[in-house]
């Protein structure tokens, strides 16, 4: 079965968010707007995705 990947979009922009909320986009590598990155779909990055849902844009696909 092949392993599920989240496609993670930066839509909005960072600047007058909660320091917490800044450092969470970094850690997911999340720098510039309209930036995208993939990561495995794992509950620490669903967590930390899940912080910052009103900023990002989120796609489900698969590993390939």
């Amino acid at each position: 079965m092949a392993e599920q990947v989240l496609e993670i979009t930066l839509k909005r922009s960072p600047i007058g968010r909660p320091q917490r909320h800044r450092v969470t986009l970094t850690t997911l590598g999340l720098t510039k707007m309209n930036k995208t990155v993939r990561h495995r779909d794992t509950p620490s990055i669903r967590g930390m995705v899940r912080q910052v849902a009103y900023l990002v844009d989120v796609r489900i696909g698969s590993a390939e």
